[in-house]
């Protein structure tokens, strides 16, 4: 396993950077195939290390910072969840590279595109495996400046360039609480590496548990856009498809809930904590559904999904389920990446157009396209045995045995989020392939072959992780016992199957609506089922972005004006020159003295005699 570890992050690293230094000498294709090439080396990488994984195991390679008593070696760490995230960053980012060499084929800026994907890739890579926290910090601010990159990647567009700003701006706001939770946690604990942190968590008081607690998941509310730092997310859809694939489904989203989940041993000591966490996933999981019900662009729809299952993955590391919220991940990784990757085929083969209402009746058109997108639309409803049915049932299992009113009323707010996303889910399949409307121009076979395997792993992703009544035992929750919660309560079968039935049942009757709603053309009168100003307000993102406005970048810009008028221009730039005017106006005044006329000078000393006059009456009274 020491051999295959380092390769893990090493190769997209060593790709991106090679194509960075060298990828506008070569030719266009050799770029997307030493980025796909590196990245399946990494796949091949975890698969080995996976295989050969006995035991939780750490890797220092080399000496990195060291000074006094900071020491944080260049240490990776494996261990079931390193494990099962760098099978799923590879494999997904692997297949979404795939992909980008068919969807870019047409643009410039090839070699920076694959460099920034390749990196964006080696950074999460070096994120998962961290073994300290400066090193996760590196893959953490890894992943910000490639999104950042990739976001603004058509950049000579403006709305383009300040999206990717945008993203860079509000995620730092939480990578500040992150980097004060990090010299907090090193001033407490005298050491950098997370096992030890997690290990000396008990030791630590009630307080700075709960304090450090709200710190990460600051970091984390930035990172995977939950509430109040998700205003982000939405415009992100300024960069190209597979950027949106890469982002919301294998790497930068999932960061945030992956280092709560890492940190859960410190994390999960505070009932506070948890309780927040929980809260902000709940909320933000019904936020962005709600939002989604009426949006018109078809990535913005796929981008506001994206929040709320992140949402309620939050929602599950909140009530201790690490095993059902890395689950949802892992599953709602594939059906994601699909979805993305599905709807660019539409956007290219409708050339470029994303307003769902412009589209319709793609389904024999796009046949190859549109079931696997239909499967991943099924995923992402949470219909019945697919994949993201059992993986989202898990975490409402799991909020349901918490018990008491707030989980209560999380669990309720949960299934009405499930709910709400049947409906927008399947409005968006009925409004884009059904009905009257466009004939595609047809989509790339590979760009089309490429959602199969992903379609397949969604609807039979619970094969990973089985409902523990049927018997057939849990593989994922057996290899991740070691990170869960002691005491963690469990359901009865009986229980956990009239929840399932209830979820059913929702999906169910939310589809039903859907297809009544939206089924053939009967939208196309009144596309939106609700009020028009409830649709403006859900519309407009419940106006956080306005708020927002209001409340920080107007004051900002207010403070900013007045320090360029007022201090810059007016005494910075101003008062030396209004200093020079003064001197060379004096100048020319005493010049006009000293012009070779008799007045002036018969003037000047009958003004000096009198003023003598004066002062020497003035000393004598």
């Amino acid at each position: 396993m020491n051999l295959f570890l380092p390769l893990i992050p090493i190769l997209p690293i060593l790709a991106g950077t090679f194509i960075a230094l060298a990828g506008m000498r070569l030719p266009r294709r050799i770029s997307s195939l030493v980025a796909s090439g590196a990245v399946a080396g990494s796949f091949v990488a975890s698969l080995c290390a996976f295989f050969q994984y006995r035991s939780p195991a750490s890797l220092d390679l080399f000496r990195w910072l060291a000074a006094f008593d900071l020491e944080a070696p260049f240490s990776l760490y494996f261990d079931p969840l390193a494990a099962v995230m760098c099978l799923m960053v590879t494999f997904v980012s692997g297949i979404i590279l795939v992909y980008s060499h068919a969807y870019m084929s047409g643009e410039g800026d090839y070699a920076r595109f694959f460099s920034l994907m390749s990196l964006f890739v080696g950074s999460m890579l070096l994120l998962v495996l961290a073994g300290n926290l400066p090193l996760l910090f590196l893959g953490w601010e890894g992943v910000g400046f490639c999104s950042y990159g990739l976001i603004g990647f058509w950049y000579r567009e403006e709305q383009n360039a300040d999206a990717g700003r945008k993203a860079f701006l509000v995620t730092r706001i939480g990578d500040m609480a992150f980097g004060v939770a990090i010299f907090w946690l090193f001033f407490l604990c005298g050491t950098l590496s997370i096992n030890e942190i997690n290990g000396m968590a008990a030791l630590l008081p009630a307080g700075v548990v709960t304090a450090v607690g709200f710190l990460l998941l600051g970091g984390a509310m930035g990172k995977s856009a939950q509430m109040p730092l998700m205003v982000w997310l939405p415009d992100a859809m300024a960069g190209p498809t597979p950027v949106s694939a890469l982002i919301h489904a294998a790497t930068m989203v999932t960061a945030g809930v992956y280092l709560l989940i890492r940190f859960f041993p410190l994390v999960g000591l505070s009932a506070e904590a948890c309780a927040a966490i929980a809260v902000t996933g709940g909320i933000t999981a019904f936020y962005a559904a709600s939002c989604a019900l009426v949006q018109r662009d078809l990535k913005r729809i796929l981008a506001y999904s994206t929040m709320s299952q992140i949402g309620y993955m939050m929602l599950g590391v909140g009530c201790g389920a690490l095993t059902a919220a890395t689950f949802h991940l892992l599953v709602h990784s594939f059906y994601k990446s699909l979805l993305f990757l599905g709807a660019g085929c539409v956007i290219s083969a409708l050339h470029h157009e994303q307003d769902i209402f412009r589209m319709g009746g793609l389904r024999k058109s796009l046949s190859g396209v549109y079931w696997p997108f239909l499967a991943g639309a099924a995923c992402l409803a949470g219909l019945p045995l697919t994949g993201g049915f059992f993986s989202k049932d898990s975490i409402l299992a799991a909020v349901f045995a918490r018990g008491g009113v707030l989980y209560g009323s999380l669990y309720f707010l949960a299934l009405v989020t499930a709910l709400l996303t049947v409906v927008y889910t399947f409005r968006m399949v009925y409004v884009v392939f059904h009905g009257e409307g466009h004939v595609g121009a047809g989509t790339s076979r590979l760009m089309a072959g490429v959602l199969i395997p992903l379609a397949l792993l969604g609807l039979f992703g619970e094969l990973i992780n089985l409902p523990e009544y049927l018997g057939m035992g849990s593989w994922l929750g057996t290899f991740f016992l070691p990170l869960t919660p002691a005491g963690h309560a469990g359901l009865s079968p009986a229980l956990e199957l009239a929840l399932q039935a209830l979820a059913a049942v929702v999906a169910l009757a939310g589809l039903a609506f859907a297809h009544r709603r939206y089924a053939g053309d009967r939208w196309r009168n009144r596309p939106e089922f609700i009020a028009p100003k409830l649709a403006d307000f859900l519309q407009n993102g419940w106006y956080f972005d306005a708020l927002y406005r209001t409340l920080f970048v107007r004051p900002f810009e207010r403070g900013a004006g007045f320090l360029s008028r007022w201090v810059e221009k007016e005494l910075a730039i101003g008062g030396p020159d209004r200093v020079a005017e003064f001197t060379a106006r004096g100048g020319e005044l005493l010049g006009r003295w000293s012009g070779g006329r008799i007045s002036p000078y018969l003037f000047s000393f009958a003004a000096g005699a009198a003023l003598l006059l004066g002062y020497l009456v003035w000393s004598v009274f």
